[in-house]
């Protein structure tokens, strides 16, 4: 700490930082920072849980009976065209980049989950873990007050393994956030949603007499795990000590959208998903290394198009609005967002309307940090069936998605049953074409 740091007080500290912000100076110091290679790198996953129809969002087939009702729109990417329904993320196709190759191997909604999300399927007694852990063991800081790792109204009824930090330990897994709320939700309860719940000490309790209690907690749970050493009591003690750093009210504070403008908010959309969205701009401006941001629903055996058109509504806004306010903050450059489900939906339109699972030709999105967007890279067929032109497996994905972090995708963790497993697989072929 330098002479001057330590001359001013933590009130001097908040004056000087609301001079600053007021004076102007607050975006470009953020423009600054972001072009500062030791910046620490961030991910942003935007999950679609029940497998999005990509064949109306992002690989459209006009002309051909499999096509559907919808229409393609040009984008900032000179030659790259996407569904009417997102327009305005079309504006920000140019740090975006299509797998349009995606080929996998499960259709079942649980394992094809499990699959995605840790890149691998089942292994008997090996505890996978999530993606979102590993890209936090990667960065956490330990003396950070807000977790690692944070996911917002994740739907897990299917597939409670495939969002645990597993061999990893508990330090390494997700603080939930609205749990089971799917991001369709709407209206005033969003906001008391996105909090973290319970952090107030109880009525009556002061602040010495909590910190008391605490101490007195912290010697049991030593005294405890000394003499019984293991996961549980690890897992116990790092949970509680998780929970008191959340308490702190300048941690708490940013779950807290009500400082953000409300012009703001409205662009993102006053869903779930869209104010899940801007408060993961929030905590990735706090250092947080991954966030996750859920919108469920996709699952669309019938009614597909009404369905998808629906689901556009929210998620047009809240993603076309974070990439510019990512942008606006100065964290675009330092944050990689990636777009994907567990699977695409069927070319082939079903009795009901529908689309069913398809995990055999489909579709993700990735950009921002470490990404050259702009482009589509692989080709499905003019039916949509199969994959002609750059087939993208899931671990390839994921490669990707490391190296456009900045993570060694074959460093090794030490697993649950004392062998050492690689972040992502080696036989892995990250998409090159889309890396900066």
């Amino acid at each position: 700490m330098s002479r001057f740091e330590a001359m001013l007080s933590r009130r001097d500290y908040l004056r000087l930082a609301v001079s600053v912000s007021a004076s102007g100076w607050l975006a470009p110091l953020a423009r600054a920072a972001a072009t500062d290679p030791a910046r620490k790198r961030s991910c942003i996953l935007l999950w679609m849980s029940g497998g999005p129809a990509t064949i109306d969002l992002f690989d459209l087939k006009p002309g051909h009976p499999n096509g559907g009702p919808f229409k393609e729109i040009a984008t900032a990417a000179p030659g790259v065209k996407i569904g009417e329904h997102l327009p305005k993320l079309a504006g920000h196709m140019d740090r975006l980049s299509v797998l349009r190759g995606m080929s996998t191997k499960e259709g079942d909604h649980g394992r094809a989950t499990f699959l995605m999300r840790t890149g691998t399927l089942p292994q008997g007694a090996i505890d996978f873990p999530t993606f979102g852990s590993l890209v936090a063991k990667e960065f956490r800081d330990p003396g950070a007050d807000l977790p690692p790792f944070v996911s917002i109204a994740p739907e897990r009824g299917l597939a409670q393994n495939a969002f645990s930090a597993g061999f990893l330990g508990p330090q390494y897994a997700p603080l939930i956030v609205a749990d089971g709320g799917g991001g369709g939700a709407a209206g005033p309860q969003v906001d008391q949603l996105l909090k973290v719940q319970d952090l107030d000490r109880p009525a009556g309790i002061g602040r010495e007499t909590a910190a008391a209690r605490l101490d007195l907690m912290k010697d049991l749970e030593a005294g405890f795990v000394s003499t019984r050493p293991g996961l549980t009591g690890e897992s116990h003690r790092s949970a509680y000590a998780a929970a008191v750093r959340l308490m702190k009210p300048e941690t708490a504070k940013a779950f807290d959208l009500s400082d953000e403008k409300p012009a703001l908010r409205d662009r993102y959309g006053r869903t779930l998903f869209g104010q899940g969205c801007l408060l993961a701009r929030r905590l990735v401006e706090r250092g947080v290394p991954f966030v996750e941001v859920t919108l469920g629903g996709w699952d669309t055996h019938q009614n597909n198009h009404d369905q998808v058109k629906n689901l556009c509504g929210i998620l047009d806004p809240a993603w076309a609005t974070l990439m510019q306010d990512l942008k606006d903050h100065g964290l675009l450059d330092s944050t990689t967002v990636v777009w994907m489900g567990e699977f695409g939906r069927t070319p082939k339109i079903n009795p009901q309307k529908g689309r069913d699972h398809n995990n055999i030709a489909w579709a993700t999105v990735i950009g921002g940090g470490g990404i050259k967007g702009g482009q589509a890279v692989g080709r499905t067929s003019k039916d949509g069936t199969k994959v002609e032109d750059r087939p993208t497996d899931v671990t390839d994905l994921l490669a990707t998605v490391c190296k456009g972090v900045g993570i060694d995708p074959e460093k090794q963790n030490m697993s649950n049953v004392g062998r050492p497993i690689r972040i992502v697989d080696k036989a892995a072929k990250p998409v090159t074409e889309v890396l900066a």
